[in-house]
């Protein structure tokens, strides 16, 4: 069981890889094969889109088929399938293809490893354990910056893109000889993801899960490098260092949160303080757009640690499920978390130009921060009248 762990947290490593990289593509990529940056911003809002609508069938297939088979054909077919009709393309909409495609693959990994932390190990250990996949497998985030620019430069991007495709097929191929199917669950109700819906004390934490993740994977993947160039005019060198201390900062976040949820005892007010500590830095920054980059890199530092609570948030969820549907309300709280991040990370691009229309650079991105901490605003007011529970 721990050597099938290893191999889906370096499965997910690969998925948080895929979620980040076109960024370093991007220049090859417009230059190749005019794949502009307003195709790149939809192809990787497809992703999400994607991976969020695949999380139905996963938690189903979790539940009748079990984490291995479910994960291992998914990564196999549509992850290092996705990943060669990438490395193949010839128009911008190959991209997008190649994109959902990988989205699909991707779908079941993250929350494979949930099911078997929910199934096979102590309820009490289950954030300390979700946390750790997140942030070691986050090393895959870390990946797609620095090293991925340095092998498009010695390799291509096509023969990058070939090896990453490589990579995927042989850790689908492990997974499927090395992870363990937990127990069968011996139930006489199979159950439905309207069985989880009709729980009512998920709501409050469905609200909260749709919003806890936006601004960090938002301005991380998306508005960082932009705001940073037009507002201070940095070049690569500094985007890569400051998008580099926030990706840290979030991997600290998701090793961390799981022991403080354990110390304290009282998970909802984890989540909250933790959330409401991210809004105040989405507001700093939205206050003060021209305070220095040391500034903006401690607020964007602030954000992604402070708002890795999305393993709480899990366990929190989780202590709510039936055996027999916890594929289904894992899988469920991943659809609202990725559904809102691909909704906002699909929007960017036509929403941009009427941001920025007749206003100055730190005007536009004031805008930006502030509907980032109005969002998790949001999810704050409805998390208030969630039940805490603690395992």
């Amino acid at each position: 069981m721990k050597l099938g762990i290893v191999v889906l947290i370096t499965a997910y490593g690969l998925s948080q890889f895929y979620r980040a990289f076109l960024a370093v593509l991007a220049p090859a990529l417009e230059a190749d094969i005019g794949a502009t940056r307003e195709v790149l911003s939809a192809a990787s809002g497809v992703w999400f889109l994607v991976f969020a609508a695949m999380q139905i069938p996963v938690g189903a297939a979790l539940d009748r088929i079990g984490p291995k088979l479910t994960t291992a054909i998914l990564f196999a077919v549509c992850g290092a399938g996705g990943a060669a009709v990438f490395a193949m393309a010839q128009q911008p909409w190959h991209v997008t293809l190649g994109m959902a495609l990988i989205g699909a693959g991707c779908s079941p990994v993250l929350m494979a490893s949930y099911y078997i932390f929910a199934r096979s190990f102590s309820a009490a250990a289950f954030a300390s354990l979700a946390g750790m996949t997140l942030g070691l497998g986050s090393m895959g985030n870390i990946a797609s910056s620095a090293p991925t620019a340095w092998a498009v430069e010695a390799f291509g991007w096509r023969e990058t893109m070939w090896a990453v495709a490589a990579a995927t097929f042989a850790i689908a191929v492990l997974i499927l000889f090395i992870v363990k199917d937990p127990e069968r669950v011996k139930s006489d109700s199979r159950g439905t993801v309207l069985d989880v819906l009709k729980i009512p004390a998920l709501w409050p934490i469905f609200a909260m899960v749709a919003v806890n993740y936006v601004p960090a994977a938002s301005l991380r993947g998306l508005w960082s490098g932009q705001y940073l160039t037009n507002v201070f005019g940095a070049d690569a060198t500094v985007i890569g260092n400051v998008t580099l201390v926030m990706g840290f900062a979030m991997i600290a976040g998701n090793l961390l949160y799981g022991p403080i949820d354990r110390m304290i005892g009282r998970r909802k007010l984890v989540v909250w303080v933790g959330n409401f500590i991210a809004l105040l830095g989405c507001l700093a920054l939205a206050l003060q757009p021209e305070n220095g980059i040391v500034y903006a890199t401690i607020m964007l530092a602030v954000i992604g640690f402070f708002g890795s609570t999305f393993p709480v948030i899990m366990a929190h969820g989780r202590s709510f499920f039936p055996p027999h549907l916890v594929g289904r309300g894992v899988t469920l709280l991943n659809l609202f978390s990725l559904g809102t991040v691909g909704i906002v990370q699909f929007g960017a691009a036509p929403m941009s130009p009427m941001i920025f229309d007749g206003r100055t650079a730190p005007q536009g991105y004031t805008i930006i921060f502030a509907a980032y901490a109005a969002l998790l605003g949001l999810g704050l007011f409805a998390y208030l009248f969630s039940k805490d529970r603690t395992d």
